[in-house]
C-alpha cells in the first residue's frame, strides 16, 4: 500500500489519530514498536493503547468536569478511545474505568478492520525527510527516535517522572476489615476501602519516609515530579497529614464495621486507603493514588501493614519511569506542526499534556488537521471556550514556554466566565463548550 499519512506510536494519541484519518478513507501506516521484542519499560504487553498506569479515565461528569467535558466532546467527534472504553467499562462511581485488557483489544480489533489501515510492527529511528508524519510515541520514545526529535528541535526535551500504582488481586483482601462504598455514597459501593486509625497511620507514613527506594541515575538525578502522579512517598515528605488531605482522605466514607448505636452509619477512620476495580471480573484493584518508587519487596512489606491488605497478593508493583515531552508552545505551530520540519506533526503527551484522554483529544485532533491538509479544506480549530480547543491552545502557544509543564484538562485553561457566580460557573462552563462545539461541528461539515 501506499500510504498517504505515516503514524509512528500506537498508544492513545497514534491509534486515535490513525482512526480519524483511516475512517475518512485516507491510507494510513501505523507504526508499533511493542511487537518487535522491544518495548518501553512502562510497557507489560504489546496491545495497542495499552493503560500502563491507572485504568481510570478519571470523571465522566461532563456537567461540572472538564475531563467529563472532553469526554463528551470526544464522543461527540466519533472517537475511537471512548466507543472502546464503553465496551470495557468497569464500575468506578462517577469515574470512567476501564478493564484495561479488554480495552487494549477492543482498539486493536477496530483499528485492524479497517481495510485501508495497516498496523506494522517496528521500530522507527528517526524522523522521516518527507511525506505527512503524526510523531506519537508518548513519553517513552525509543533512544534513537528522541535523538533524532532533538536534532530536529534544535533544543533538549523536557523530562518528569511518571510512577505507577500497584494492583492488588481482589481474593486477597480482608472484606472483614475493609468494606465497599463511595465518597459521600456518590456512584455506589464501587471502591474497596481499607481504614487506618491514628497509629497504624503514623506507622505506615513513617515506613514511606523510611523505605528503601529506586535509587536513581545520573541522568534522572534533576528530573522533577509531575504533580497529578506523585509519588506517595514524595507526598508523604511534605508533611505528616499531607496524604490525610490527598490520596488517603477519610471524609465520606463511613466505616460500617465500627458502627455503634450512637453512630449507626459507622465513622470516618483517620485515614483510608482506596481500590478501584481494574478488570471487568472484578479480580484485580488497583491502589489510588499509590504511585511509588519504593523498591519491590519494601512495597510488599509496607502495604500489607494496611488494615485489609494484610494478605495481600499483588499482581503488580508500583514502579517509576521517566516520561520526555517537548516545550510544545515554542516548538510547533497552532496545527501541531513542528515549525522547523512541517511535514511531522506530533501528538499526545509528547507534547506535553497529561493522561490519557488528553493524550488521545490531542491525537484526535492531529489526525483531523492531517485529514484536512490532505483534503485540501480548510481548518479552523474547535473554539478554545471548548474543552479540545482549551487543550489544544494551550499546548500550541497560550502556556508560558518558559514553565511549561504536562497539563491536565482543567476549567482554568477556559476563558473565564467573570460574571457567572462561583456556584454556577462549572456548569456554565460545560454549557458554553457544548454549544460552541455543536456549531463549529456543524460549520466545519
Amino acid at each position: 500500500m501506499t500510504y498517504d499519512v505515516h503514524v509512528i506510536g500506537g498508544g492513545m494519541a497514534g491509534s486515535e489519530a490513525a482512526w480519524q484519518l483511516a475512517r475518512r478513507g485516507l491510507k494510513v501506516r501505523l507504526s508499533e514498536m511493542r511487537g518487535t521484542g522491544e518495548r518501553s519499560p512502562a510497557h507489560q504487553g504489546d496491545g495497542l493503547a495499552e493503560l500502563v498506569c491507572s485504568n481510570s479515565f478519571r470523571s465522566d461528569d461532563h456537567e461540572n468536569n472538564a475531563v467529563g467535558l472532553i469526554h463528551h466532546e470526544m464522543r461527540g467527534l466519533d472517537s475511537l478511545l471512548m466507543a472502546a472504553a464503553e465496551v470495557a467499562k468497569v464500575p468506578a462511581g462517577s469515574a470512567l474505568a476501564v478493564d484495561r485488557d479488554v480495552f487494549s483489544a477492543e482498539v486493536e480489533a477496530r483499528l485492524v478492520s479497517l481495510p485501508n489501515l495497516d498496523v506494522v510492527r517496528e521500530r522507527i529511528d528517526r524522523l522521516p525527510d518527507a511525506g505527512l508524519t503524526i510523531v506519537a510515541t508518548g513519553p517513552l520514545t525509543a533512544a534513537a527516535l528522541a535523538d533524532s526529535i532533538g536534532a530536529a528541535t534544535g533544543t533538549d526535551s523536557l523530562a518528569f517522572f511518571d510512577a505507577i500504582a500497584p494492583i492488588v488481586h481482589h481474593d486477597s483482601i480482608n472484606m472483614d476489615v475493609a468494606w465497599m462504598a463511595a465518597r459521600w455514597d456518590k456512584g455506589g459501593k464501587d471502591y474497596i476501602n481499607c481504614p487506618m486509625n491514628r497509629a497504624q497511620y503514623l506507622a505506615f507514613h513513617q515506613g514511606l519516609i523510611d523505605g528503601e527506594k529506586t535509587e536513581f541515575r545520573e541522568w534522572e538525578a534533576n528530573t522533577p515530579y509531575f504533580e497529578g502522579c506523585m509519588p506517595i512517598e514524595v507526598m508523604a515528605a511534605r508533611g505528616v497529614d499531607t496524604l490525610r488531605y490527598g490520596p488517603m482522605k477519610p471524609v465520606g466514607l463511613d466505616n460500617p464495621h465500627d458502627a455503634t448505636p450512637e453512630f449507626p452509619s459507622g465513622r470516618w477512620p483517620y485515614a483510608v486507603v482506596q481500590l478501584r476495580q481494574d478488570n471487568k471480573l472484578g479480580t484485580l484493584w488497583n491502589m489510588v493514588g499509590f504511585q511509588t518508587k519504593l523498591k519491590h519487596a519494601e512495597q510488599v512489606r509496607l502495604f500489607r501493614t494496611i488494615p485489609g491488605l494484610e494478605n495481600a497478593e499483588f499482581a503488580r508493583l508500583g514502579g517509576l519511569h521517566r516520561n520526555t515531552f517537548l516545550n510544545s508552545p515554542v516548538l510547533l505551530d497552532r496545527q501541531l506542526r513542528l515549525k522547523s520540519a512541517p511535514h511531522v506533526r506530533f501528538a499526545g503527551q509528547i507534547t506535553g499534556c497529561e493522561g490519557y484522554v488528553e493524550s488521545g483529544a490531542i491525537g484526535l485532533l492531529a489526525g483531523l488537521m492531517t485529514a484536512a491538509e490532505l483534503t485540501g479544506q480548510p481548518w479552523t480549530a474547535p473554539p478554545c471556550t471548548t474543552a479540545l480547543g482549551a487543550l489544544l491552545s494551550h499546548v500550541t502557544g497560550d502556556a508560558e514556554a518558559e514553565t511549561y509543564q504536562p497539563m491536565n484538562i482543567n476549567f482554568g485553561l477556559f476563558p473565564p466566565l467573570p460574571d457567572v457566580k462561583k456556584k454556577a460557573r462549572k456548569q456554565a462552563y460545560t454549557e458554553r463548550a457544548k454549544a460552541d462545539l455543536a456549531g463549529w461541528i456543524s460549520a466545519s461539515a
